[in-house]
């Protein structure tokens, strides 16, 4: 393996899609991995294992997923871009100190590969059943990023987009992807690092003297303080104020909470990414995401074959999910149809957002494998009706 000084390991290559989460991470300057091996997701740490002594990056296999999460906020808090990995149950265990990251503003990305549960379930096949898990996974109030890749090739471009958006908004970031994606291998083209915009932390120009941790302008995300250079700061999950110092009463948890949601619901404009496809004039429209957003294809086609006016939106970014155009949607079609891997949980919030103003149809499927096409043509012509 060649890599550039910055560690990119440019060119085209065919790997996986887990492969592709980990070169996409130490494209974007990731050089701390916490983990600890879990099916369909120990690619992603294995290939960052083989890569980070070329990079000056370092891998600790913790004793369990809650102290790899653990892992990864600290090493953020000491400097460095950080990453975990994990599948299922091991999500789970994240929750709660992924929930930590949120309360402390700490930069880092969390990698679900998917698998079909609950529980043990299905270790090495695929499903989708932990979408909304991503979104209210842990207790409290808070907003979450969080995107879903359908190639390997996104699985590396959204890794370092998730990256960048971890450090914009000074919070962990999710890849929501799953096991088709990450075991699946395609060309993954990577370009040399003058070609990737990676966004660097948010350091302080304060002096030490007048930095605090907590400390926001009009964008509602704190500097983060410069490690070794002398300053002094406390960070707590309580309920804290501006120098971090905990504040346990009604006032400081209103302000600091509805910042926290503030923070990401405020500029959801920004981060909502979807694509669209034939949306003009269609009677039906298909949303999608992940490895199902490819399955759905040879259903579009049989519609358009018997005449049906199809569209596809499919969400590349989940959380926030996109509520305006959903509702723009809604106003002008007959009924959105969403597959997914489970038994309905992202057709929640089409509903939601629909209100009633067109049928929506969800095309479930329990996970261990893929939909037939031909169920999700069924559930179009229903739609189209």
């Amino acid at each position: 393996m060649k890599a550039d000084p910055k560690g990119v390991l440019t060119g085209a290559h065919y790997i996986d899609g887990n492969y592709a989460i980990a070169e996409g991470a130490l494209a974007a300057g990731c050089r701390f991995f916490g983990g600890y091996p879990i099916t369909p997701s120990t690619e992603i740490a294995e290939r960052f294992v083989q890569r980070a002594p070329h990079v000056g990056g370092l891998f600790i296999q913790m004793e369990d997923e809650m102290g790899s999460m653990n892992a990864v906020l600290g090493a953020s808090w000491g400097g460095v871009k950080s990453m975990t990995c994990t599948s299922g149950p091991g999500f789970s265990l994240m929750m709660e100190n992924f929930g930590l990251g949120l309360m402390l503003e700490t930069p880092c990305v969390l990698v679900n590969v998917q698998r079909g549960g609950p529980s043990t379930g299905l270790p090495t096949l695929p499903g989708q059943g932990d979408m909304m898990q991503a979104r209210w996974g842990s207790h409290g109030d808070y907003e979450v990023i969080a995107l879903a890749p359908d190639s390997p090739q996104e699985g590396f471009d959204l890794t370092i987009h998730a990256f960048n958006l971890s450090e914009r908004y000074r919070m962990p970031v999710l890849m929501m992807t799953d096991e088709c994606v990450g075991h699946m291998t395609e060309k993954v083209v990577i370009p040399s690092a003058e070609g990737i915009e990676v966004e660097p932390r948010r350091f302080t120009k304060k002096p030490p003297s007048e930095f605090l941790p907590y400390e926001v302008d009009e964008s509602l995300v704190p500097y983060a303080p410069i490690p070794g250079e002398g300053y002094r700061f406390h960070v707590s999950g309580l309920t804290h104020d501006e120098q971090g110092y905990p504040v346990i009463n009604a006032e400081a948890q209103d302000k600091l909470v509805r910042r926290l949601v503030d923070k990401v619901k405020k500029n959801a404009a920004d981060i909502c990414k979807y694509e669209e496809k034939d949306i003009d004039g269609a009677d039906v429209v298909v949303l999608s995401y992940g490895i199902t957003s490819r399955v759905v294809q040879p259903a579009v086609e049989m519609a358009k074959k018997k005449g049906i006016k199809i569209g596809q939106i499919r969400l590349i970014v989940v959380w926030p999910f996109p509520e305006e155009r959903i509702r723009e949607l809604a106003g002008s079609v007959k009924g959105i149809v969403v597959p997914e891997i489970n038994l309905g949980q992202m057709v929640l919030e089409v509903e939601r957002c629909a209100a009633g103003r067109c049928a929506t149809i969800l095309v479930a499927h329990a996970g261990g494998g893929v939909h037939d096409p031909e169920t999700i043509f069924q559930a179009i012509k229903e739609a189209a009706k």
